[in-house]
């Protein structure tokens, strides 16, 4: 995938119908450019970087809608926009995507100091990735 991205070097802003430049995806950059905070943009991040959550990604769209209309706010749209953009964040980078992965797969060890350790980690993965989201 990253030769893939290297390879093309220029790409078509879909928005703005444009040639721009894609960034070099080595081992420890991204593999995409971070995705604007749009439906499509999303879709199309996450069909590419985790293409096994595209059922998981439509369901919790579903789920905010309904939850919006019922609210009556867009704050669940919001929200959900929030989440996946952090799941984009994560995947984009295959090591910090790697590293939170076996953290999640440690969490279930038996060894308590195994655990805690796990959870350490995914949470300051995660919490790396929303304040990138929310702009560094």
């Amino acid at each position: 995938m990253a030769l893939a991205w290297a390879r093309a070097g220029r790409a078509l802003d879909e928005q703005k119908g444009r040639p721009m430049t894609m960034p070099y995806a080595d081992e420890d950059g991204p593999v995409i450019p971070r995705p604007e905070l749009t439906l499509p943009a999303l879709r199309q991040a996450v069909a590419t970087v985790a293409p096994s959550r595209l059922p998981e990604f439509f369901e919790d769209l579903q789920k905010a809608f309904v939850r919006a209309g019922d609210e009556d706010s867009v704050v669940p749209i919001r929200m959900f926009y929030r989440q996946w953009a952090v799941v984009v964040e994560i995947e984009r980078h295959p090591k910090t995507a790697h590293r939170l992965h076996a953290a999640e797969q440690a969490i279930s060890s038996p060894d308590p100091a195994v655990r805690d350790r796990a959870i350490r980690e995914a949470g300051d993965i995660v919490r790396a990735a929303h304040r990138e989201v929310a702009g560094g």
